[in-house]
């Protein structure tokens, strides 16, 4: 497993996603929460993302219970800001403090080396005093650093005039290309991490869905394909499902020989230098152990990447929805 810099240590470049521990991926039992999270780590990832909401802290408390079982080291990022005592209009010094502190006890660690801003809404980011908030907290040592996760490029850059903000969590795959001119360049001069969440889409760049494929009615790939529930562009890339299947079947022509899809979808992000770590999602262990040897495939060519760009721009990115 390949390394990158983050603040002032090193990250394994794929990261485990643990959303999927918590809720809205369908049912992860407890056995399989913690086999997966034992995979990820033999096969040397060290980056572990997760967030208070998953499952009310169920995905926190899963990866608690297994931080005292391994010696290694792990760099352990997590979020506020999307529970209901602070999400939408409620964003309080006391209630960011409690919240890290709920945390803190779920993990069982003293301190957190990343916690992000989850998603909260712009008008919050663009007065900023959370972020002062987040600077006392690190002051105090609870926290190590502070990032924010955002859904669209215009937050990312609210979030980069702040001073001392370590990263930046984003939506970025074969169908959301827009970061590259949009951050890329911004985030490298300031020395911010980028952490990328959705890199199979929801699944569909593993290449395994069809039109006819169904999810269980707790999965946000069921109830938030259209953007019921929260911002569209978490589910499918913001892509219709459909037309998201026609798009992931037409990139098989791209896909060198001796990789799957995922393989392609993921050694492509790792081909930008400005990505720090990619946290893939896994609902067993044999993917989280498939995922991490993504780090070991060699670059695609630059031609290729060329052609993926322009598939892009002439056939993707007109049907994106939501903030982007």
């Amino acid at each position: 497993m390949k390394k990158r810099p983050f603040a002032n240590t090193l990250v394994s470049e794929i990261g485990l996603g643990c959303w999927q521990l918590g809720a809205d991926w369908g049912e992860v039992k407890a056995d399989d929460a913690t086999a997966i999270l034992h995979a990820a780590a033999d096969a040397g990832v060290t980056f572990l993302d997760t967030a208070d909401v998953y499952g009310a802290g169920r995905s926190e408390t899963f990866i608690g219970e297994f931080l005292k079982t391994r010696p290694e080291s792990f760099f352990v990022a997590t979020k506020l800001g999307r529970t209901g005592d602070l999400f939408p209009d409620k964003y309080t010094r006391a209630g960011v403090r409690a919240a890290t502190d709920a945390s803190l006890r779920r993990l069982q660690i003293e301190r957190l080396d990343l916690t992000q801003l989850h998603c909260v809404p712009p008008a919050i980011l663009q007065a900023g005093e959370i972020f002062d908030w987040l600077r006392e907290l690190r002051a105090e040592g609870k926290i190590a650093n502070f990032g924010a996760s955002v859904e669209s490029m215009d937050e990312a850059h609210v979030c980069l005039a702040q001073d001392g903000l370590a990263s930046l969590q984003i939506i970025f795959n074969l169908f959301r290309q827009k970061p590259i001119d949009a951050l890329f360049a911004g985030a490298a001069a300031k020395n911010v991490a980028l952490i990328v969440r959705l890199p199979l889409a929801s699944g569909l760049l593993s290449g395994k869905m069809t039109k006819a494929t169904t999810f269980p009615a707790d999965d946000h790939r069921s109830y938030n394909r259209d953007g019921a529930a929260f911002n569209v562009g978490e589910t499918f890339a913001g892509l219709p499902f459909e037309k998201g299947v026609e798009l992931a079947d037409a990139l098989r022509a791209f896909v060198p020989a001796g990789l799957t899809m995922a393989d392609f979808a993921q050694r492509w992000i790792l081909d930008h230098p400005a990505v720090t770590t990619v946290i893939t999602g896994a609902s067993r262990p044999e993917q989280a152990a498939r995922n991490a040897r993504v780090s070991d495939l060699p670059p695609l060519d630059p031609a290729l990447h060329q052609r993926l760009r322009d598939f892009y721009n002439a056939e993707v990115a007109a049907h994106i929805r939501g903030l982007y």
